[in-house]
């Protein structure tokens, strides 16, 4: 699983071929049209869905042992259990989680706000947020810039890049989604150099490598397969941590 870690930072172009080698792979041949401003429609009420956060007792033990505190969206919910295992058995440390299902990167990062004046922020912050900024991809870019003046230049910033493209429904919706997660990653990659604390594990790449890897490491496009998917992606971000 070591290589799942690409080396080196890729270019612009990069990162798009990365999404349009998806995008070709996976849009059906008939569909419905496009909906909403970015193509991708609009972004569904979250605020009731399933959500995991951590005990205060847990965010203070975390960040008293040098832990990592994780905010995500429902990758994370359904992910973060068998990451916490994995992160515990290989680089022993211990993983608070902040994570909601649904939830955009703009209210991630409230969350992120608010744990760092409750409890202070460990050294290393693991960010799987942005599958939910499809559906207004231009807001992704300033909530980058926020988190890491929330985080300062102390900590390490993990941030998990983005794949969509729900198979669920047409194609037309199928190439907005993609379209709009090589968007998402577009600013993500930009932040990185204007941000040298910041880290891409870099998710939409690794699967876009091998095309076939989605029908064996999604489900509807968008969810790790468990365990397939799950593991994979979870050591991606455990291999990026150990790297530092």
């Amino acid at each position: 699983m070591r290589k799942l870690l690409s080396a080196g930072r890729p270019n612009r172009r990069q990162v798009f071929l990365a999404g349009a080698a998806v995008a070709a792979s996976t849009v059906a041949t008939t569909g419905t049209a496009a909906a909403g401003g970015y193509g991708s429609g609009d972004l569904a009420a979250w605020k009731g869905l399933t959500k995991a956060v951590a005990t205060p007792a847990t965010i203070e033990r975390v960040l008293a042992a040098g832990g990592v505190f994780m905010f995500g969206d429902s990758l994370g919910v359904q992910d973060g259990k068998a990451l916490s295992l994995r992160l515990l058995s290989s680089l022993n440390l211990d993983l608070a989680v902040n994570n909601w299902s649904g939830r955009p990167t703009k209210e991630t990062v409230d969350a992120l706000a608010q744990w760092k004046a409750d409890h202070g922020l460990p050294r290393r912050v693991l960010m799987s947020s942005g599958t939910n900024d499809i559906f207004t991809p231009p807001a992704m870019a300033a909530q980058i810039d926020r988190a890491m003046s929330i985080v300062g230049s102390r900590t390490t910033v993990f941030w998990v890049n983005t794949q969509v493209a729900r198979t669920g429904l047409g194609a037309a919706l199928q190439l907005a989604d993609q379209r709009n997660s090589a968007w998402v990653n577009m600013q993500l990659a930009d932040a990185q150099r204007r941000h040298s604390n910041l880290r891409i594990v870099r998710w939409a790449e690794w699967l876009a490598a091998k095309p076939s890897r989605l029908g064996t490491y999604l489900r509807q496009g968008i969810h790790t397969s468990v365990p397939y998917g799950q593991d994979a992606r979870n050591e991606l971000i455990v291999q990026a941590i150990k790297a530092g």
